[in-house]
Order: C-alpha cells, then structure tokens, then sequence
C-alpha cells in the first residue's frame, strides 16, 4: 500500500475535528493518516485519541506559525473555528485567514473549511426585521464564517466549503434541552415556529467530512450541506417524549422574546433561528439528506441519537 495521506485536522479534540479524526482512525485500509492538531496536546481527550492512533501536534489559530508548521507535509486539512470560544467575529475571520495562509504555503492538495451561511445575503444589514448586532452584522457566528469563504478562494485552496448544522449535542451542553413546565411535564423551546430544523450528531460532521475527502477532487470548488434530518419542533418534542419517557412539549416562542433571555449569545442565537425560520427552504434546502448520508452511510437521524444519549440530556 502506498504512503497514507496525512489529513492535519484542526480542532481535533472538539465536536467537529474529534468525529473525522475518528472516522480516519477506523478506516485504516483507506489511505489516510490522522494529524489531530490541539493547544494542549497533554488534555484528556488528546491522549485518547494519541492512543488510537493519531499524530498529535501542538497549534494554535492564533499563531499563524505554529499551523505552518502543523500543515507542513499534510495531504490535506479540516480547518474549523469556535466562534463561542472568544464571541468575536473579527477574530474568528482572522483565524480563517491564517488557516488559509498556512494550507497555501503547505500546498495542500484538499481543504475543508467548515462555514456557514452568510445572512447578510437575506437581510442586509438596514433590514429591520431583525436587529444588527456587533455594528456589521445579522448573525455574527453565521456571517463571519461565511464571509470569510471567499479568504480561501482568494488564495487559491483548493477547498470544499462544507454547511454544517445545529448540533443536537447542544441538547446537552448548550442548555438547550427541555426544562420542567411546571405541570409534571417538559418544555421544548425554540423561536422556529412551525419551521424545520436540520440538525445533526456533532460526531458525524467529522464523518462526513471524511466521506468528502474520500471523493477526492469531486467536491473541491464547491459548496455542500449536511443534516442528519429536518424537523419540527413538534417532531422533536415528540422523539423526545419517547426517548425520555415524559412528556415534552414543543413551545414557540418569537425571535425578539428569545434575544431578551440575557444569556451570553442570546441576541445571535435568536437571530440565528429567525433566519432559519424566515428562509426554511433555503436553508433546508442546502443540507440535502440523500448526500449527507452518501458521504456518511452511518449517518444517525435523531432518533438514533436520542436512543444513545438521552440519558446525558438534563431535564431541569
């Protein structure tokens, strides 16, 4: 067999870098090889996935240097930034850059940049149905992403900007999941209406991260989506129901009523939902669920997920 292709995964201990660090690692016959990149290559999580079998090297998206030297010999990279980390559009896009920067010099045959739409394209910044924020944007964890597309092209990657969707791990580590009503029952809330919302385990981003650079340079140029299912909050009140054994109810509320909770984040996530809601077919419409599971045939629907994780959902 031919030397395997060294795919530099930034963020490899977090939701998105740790699932396609894992899906190279249980594929050994498929020609590739896992550089996990991490600032502490010592925590918890990096060890484990060093002793099954990944190349652990120390970067930082902060330091452009260190990602030269952690892309340098790579095949190709999972680039990837955490928006919730810092809250800062600005650096978020200057993290962008540096991850560009480094994958042109290493001459990276594959990059995947893991983005998001850029809202600004529905509503322009003096569209007041919903409130800018940070003075330059509509959905600043959304529009810094998808803004920052055009770094890699400019550059000359070769890149495949990959949509993701809402992670339903953040029913357990977002705060996100149901909370008690008061009458002996749970409440489900988003500010979505009677909209759907793709979502999708956190885990198979990463794995159909790998099912694209396993399609070689079919995808590089293009811009894809992923979803494990697109559903109501009535339809997820209902799986929830079933996996938790209580009932759940899907309550609505408005956008404006969701930016008012006061939690850090509370104004772009109620930002976010409403255009999720406003333009449902749009943004469903770029998360085909045939392909995603082409990428990833053991894609999970929601179900799936529930029946693995419902007892990490807090209920309170």
């Amino acid at each position: 067999m031919s030397e395997r292709k060294i795919i530099a995964v930034v963020g490899a201990t977090g939701a998105q870098g740790s699932g396609l660090v894992r899906a190279i690692l249980d594929d050994p016959s498929g020609g590739f090889a896992a550089r996990a990149l991490t600032r502490n290559p010592g925590s918890a999580r990096a060890t484990e996935l060093a002793a099954l079998g990944a190349e652990l090297v120390r970067a930082d998206l902060d330091d452009p240097a260190s990602l030269e030297r952690a892309f340098a010999g790579a095949w190709g990279a999972f680039c990837v930034t955490n928006f919730w980390e810092h809250f800062s559009p600005e650096k978020e896009q200057a993290q962008a850059r540096a991850m560009a920067a480094a994958a042109k010099r290493a001459g990276l045959k594959h990059v995947i940049w893991s983005t998001l739409e850029d809202t600004r394209r529905w509503v322009a910044l003096d569209d007041d149905r919903m409130p800018t924020l940070m003075g330059s944007y509509k959905v600043p964890h959304f529009d810094a992403k998808g803004e920052s597309d055009r770094i890699f092209a400019e550059l000359g990657v070769p890149t495949t900007c990959l949509l993701t969707s809402f992670y339903w791990d953040n029913l357990i580590h977002f705060g996100m999941g149901p909370k008690p009503a008061g009458d002996g029952t749970l409440a489900f809330t988003l500010p979505m209406g009677s909209a759907k919302l793709p979502g999708i385990a956190a885990g198979d981003i990463g794995r159909c991260a790998y099912g694209i650079f396993k399609r070689g340079p079919e995808l590089i140029g293009k811009t894809v989506g992923i979803a494990g299912e697109h559903l109501t909050g009535d339809q997820m009140a209902a799986a929830l129901s079933n996996a938790l054994g209580t009932t759940v109810r899907y309550q609505a509320i408005e956008p404006a009523a969701y930016r008012g909770l006061g939690f850090p984040g509370a104004e772009d996530l109620g930002n976010m939902f409403q255009f999720k809601r406003d333009f449902e077919a749009d943004f469903c419409g770029a998360r085909n669920l045939a392909f995603s599971r082409s990428l990833n045939p053991g894609l999970h629907n929601f179900e799936g997920w529930l029946a693995a994780n419902a007892d990490r959902i807090p209920r309170g």
